[in-house]
């Protein structure tokens, strides 16, 4: 079996490099192929994740490139996981919104579509190459925005689905909370990706008890305080919701801390030279417990069990993924990309059913599920009058004065990653 991570030379990659290594008897890879144009960066990763393959005792072959095509070239899965302008263009995702009083983030708002903008275009060349050398393979976005990407990939006709981390983030929380093992707990997961709530939590499996006022009763407080939201919000939606919804519900609360503290840019920027440095030594051959603060919590686990599913192994088989709605959430379109639950093999995820969602949680998903829809014409398309259509229709901005300035300011930041622009 053959994998390939594009943007190998990720810091990253170790956590990645990890769970290969030590779950080998659910996905048993042979070749590893790490593909990124950063041949300095690329150099330490691959050389730490060779010492890590060594030290458990994994026998398969790891090999770097800077060629996509040659990396790519007979896989039999793609992980995508690229940042297009790097942590420099996150610094500025993040930054210039605040400017006009919106959140400043790389995944939503303003700043992600500026992200989406220029990824989109970059993640769908990388795919048609894949499609003429290995058109079987399948291709695991975890390349933010994952819903819009993996949305623009499955329009293509690519064999794609969308992972993110924080439905296996809470599972394992869950987990702890109630002394279960990680696998006994299913999450009735539903939304957009990063735009979600659990509505329940089950033990045992799709049809378990649902445990979720239980941990609610018991553990609210800490479930809020990991979401820096308030107990008695938690208490009134009677849901757990994503932290990245706290970007919704407190919206102006969270602008005025994002003005008075350095950005998260800049936190994982120096969180990565520190993680070059130190995958630079060749005594290191294990990752370091600084790499838990990067970011990218269980992603290892999540993408070795999606990785197996797909391609025939021992992968659990329900997770939770982003792919085509196919009439799961009745007020999206079919084609629109949501986040839930989904039995998942060789065909690919087939969504779970999903009981009727609230309309305080649906009407926001439709919302956020029309940006998307402009998000993508814009990053396909390009030109200013689409940028400003899809910032108008995000739920946090809404007003054409501020969609104006925001679509001046992104195109300004962005010049030189948009071809259109």
């Amino acid at each position: 079996m053959k994998l390939t991570v594009v943007g190998g030379g990720s810091t990253y990659t170790p956590e990645l490099i990890d769970g290969f290594a030590r779950l080998r008897d659910t996905l048993p890879v042979e070749e590893l192929v790490l593909v990124d144009p950063d041949a300095e960066r690329l150099e330490l990763v691959g050389g730490l994740a060779r010492r890590i393959f060594a030290r458990q005792g994994h026998g398969g072959r790891i090999v770097t490139t800077g060629e996509l095509d040659r990396g790519v070239d007979g896989a039999d899965a793609v992980l995508l996981q690229l940042r297009v302008g790097g942590q420099a263009a996150r610094e500025q995702d993040e930054t210039w919104p605040l400017e006009c009083g919106c959140v400043g983030q790389e995944t939503t708002g303003a700043g992600g579509l500026a992200k989406a903008l220029r990824t989109v275009p970059v993640v769908l060349d990388i795919a048609e190459r894949v499609r003429r050398v290995s058109p079987d393979a399948w291709i695991i976005d975890f390349t933010n925005p994952v819903g819009i990407v993996t949305r623009a990939l499955l329009r293509a006709g690519h064999r794609t689905v969308g992972l993110c981390n924080v439905a296996i983030g809470l599972q394992r929380k869950f987990a702890g909370l109630l002394g279960a093992a990680p696998a006994e707990v299913h999450l009735d997961h539903v939304g957009l990706n990063h735009l979600t709530w659990e509505t329940g939590v089950r033990l045992g499996g799709p049809e378990g008890e649902n445990v979720l006022p239980r941990l609610l009763r018991e553990h609210g407080d800490t479930i809020a305080a990991d979401l820096r939201l308030p107990r008695p919000l938690l208490d009134r939606l009677g849901v757990v919701p994503s932290y990245y919804l706290r970007y919704y519900y407190a919206h102006d609360e969270v602008v005025r801390e994002l003005r008075t503290k350095p950005s998260r840019a800049a936190e994982v920027a120096a969180m990565e030279r520190e993680l070059l440095r130190m995958y630079a030594d060749p005594a290191l051959d294990e990752k370091p417990a600084l790499l838990a603060r990067r970011g990218g919590a269980y992603y290892s686990e999540a993408a070795v069990d999606l990785a197996a599913a797909l391609l025939g192994g021992a992968g659990s088989p329900y997770q939770v993924v982003n792919t085509y709605n196919a009439g799961t959430l009745p007020f999206l379109p079919d084609d629109a990309v949501i986040e839930v639950p989904a039995a998942v093999g060789t065909h690919g995820p087939s969504p779970l059913p999903v009981a009727p969602v609230d309309p305080l949680f649906a009407g926001l998903t439709a919302n956020v599920t029309a940006y998307e829809d402009l998000a993508l014409e814009a990053a396909l398309h390009g030109g200013r009058e689409r940028v400003f259509r899809a910032l108008l229709a995000h739920p946090l901005i809404g007003q054409y004065a501020y969609a104006d300035t925001l679509t001046d300011r992104l195109l300004a930041h962005n010049r030189e990653h948009l071809a259109w622009a």
